[in-house]
């Protein structure tokens, strides 16, 4: 069987304090960008972190909510959601040229990431904040959602992400990080979910049943507890499964 390679992607730059044993492990990461987290020097830190472990740079807009994390649906006006998704992304793009790096892909975070997955208007107006960056990077979506399908239809580069510490409803949203099985905590249950994914494209639902899937990347959070050990165990047991970790 062939090799397959995929990227593991990480949300970084979060305060959560484990970045400099994240970097390392991981092929590209999302840096919050200052609306549900992450300050100038938050931001600048990773991306010098990045650029030391050759890790491909990504931005992480969200709603501005600091005080839910990004986790919850606000209400915004067409231009106030253009105006916060631009103003952190040219924060964040300052610093990269500052540091002399490279922004790869944009990943929208949280509530914002889900919102848009499932509305078509809301993903109109995603697609409309970042459009001058249409033919320089990736844009991180998940597969089969309303802003996919858009992005493609508009000319956007995209990259399907699916989440590795995550559970999947039958509709192939996640499932609510307010139930107890939201998240994946043990390190070989996300290798067996990630397995699935990677070489069969389906996941595995809580019911047993299946669901089909694309990712050309995977999501391990890097505010799931249990994430460095996680990702310490996937780099050393994907390769029994024929899947290795991008460099």
């Amino acid at each position: 069987m062939n090799v397959k390679y995929i990227d593991i992607n990480c949300d970084v730059g979060e305060g959560i304090g484990n970045d400099e044993i994240i970097l390392p492990m991981i092929s590209s990461c999302n840096i919050a960008t200052g609306g549900h987290a992450g300050t100038a020097e938050s931001m600048r830190k990773v991306i010098q972190l990045a650029k030391a472990n050759t890790v491909k740079i990504g931005a992480h807009p969200s709603y501005p909510d600091k005080e839910n994390f990004g986790r919850k649906s606000i209400a915004l006006s067409a231009q106030e959601l253009i105006e916060t998704v631009k103003s952190q992304l040219i924060e964040f793009e300052n610093i990269l040229d500052q540091e002399n790096a490279v922004l790869h892909h944009i990943k929208p975070h949280g509530a914002l990431y889900n919102d848009i997955a499932k509305n078509k208007d809301l993903a109109k107006i995603f697609l409309k904040a970042i459009e001058t960056y249409k033919e320089q990077l990736f844009l991180y979506v998940p597969f089969n959602s309303e802003i996919e399908q858009l992005a493609q239809q508009e000319g956007y580069n995209i990259k399907h992400e699916a989440f590795g510490d995550r559970n999947y409803n039958a509709d192939g949203s996640l499932v609510s990080r307010k139930l107890e099985d939201a998240v994946i905590s043990e390190p070989e249950n996300v290798l067996k979910h990630i397995v699935s994914m990677a070489n069969h494209e389906k996941i595995v639902l809580t019911n047993g049943q299946t669901l089909a899937v694309k990712a050309d990347t995977f999501c391990i959070h890097g505010d799931t507890p249990s994430a460095y050990e996680i990702l310490r165990y996937l780099a050393a047991q994907l390769p029994e499964f024929n899947i290795m970790i991008e460099t």
